[in-house]
C-alpha cells in the first residue's frame, strides 16, 4: 500500500496538470484557441467562414461563396504536374479550397483535376507526411467543384503553379 500511494498521488497530480488546460478558460484577449501554432500554416484561408454547429449536409458545410467558387474554377492551364493521387474527403469543418498531400514538401498554390469530369479547381497545396504514392485529403468545396463523388476515393491529378 505504501508503494502504490506515491504512484496514485503522481497520477492525480498529472491529471490536474491536464485539466488546467480544460478549465483555464479563454486565452489572452484576441487569441483564437483553434488558430494554428506559431510557424504552422492554416489549412483554411483566414476569411473562410466555419460551418455552423448545426450543419448536417454538404451544402451546409460548404461555406464558400459564389465568388470564391468562380475564382477557384477559373480555367487554369499549365503548371508542373506533380502526379496523381487518390483523394478522400478531408475535414468538412475546414473551409476553403485545399489539398493535403504528400506530393508537396512545402505549402504551395496548385490545381487539381478530376479526369472523371474534366473539371479543375485551384487549391492550396498543404504538405502531409507519407510516401508520394500515399493518399491525399481534399476539401469539401474543392471536391464539389471538380464534381468528384463525395463518398468515393477519386483519383485526381495534381499540379503546382
Amino acid at each position: 500500500m505504501k508503494q502504490t500511494l506515491p504512484l496514485l498521488a503522481f497520477a492525480l497530480l498529472a491529471s490536474c496538470a491536464q485539466m488546467e488546460t480544460v478549465f483555464s478558460g479563454p486565452g489572452p484577449a484576441g487569441s483564437d484557441p483553434a488558430a494554428p501554432a506559431a510557424g504552422q500554416e492554416s489549412a483554411a484561408p483566414a476569411t473562410a467562414a466555419r460551418p455552423p454547429a448545426s450543419a448536417r449536409t454538404a451544402d451546409e458545410f460548404d461555406t464558400t461563396t459564389e465568388e470564391e467558387r468562380a475564382a477557384a474554377a477559373a480555367p487554369s492551364e499549365g503548371g508542373a504536374r506533380l502526379g496523381t493521387t487518390v483523394a478522400s474527403l478531408g475535414d468538412v469543418a475546414e473551409s476553403g479550397f485545399w489539398l493535403k498531400t504528400p506530393l508537396v514538401d512545402a505549402p504551395a498554390k496548385g490545381r487539381v483535376v478530376y479526369p472523371g469530369t474534366g473539371k479543375s479547381a485551384e487549391v492550396d497545396l498543404i504538405p502531409i507526411e507519407g510516401p508520394a504514392d500515399g493518399g491525399s485529403r481534399i476539401s469539401l468545396a474543392a471536391m464539389r467543384l471538380i464534381g468528384a463523388p463525395l463518398t468515393d476515393l477519386p483519383e485526381i491529378e495534381v499540379y503546382r503553379k
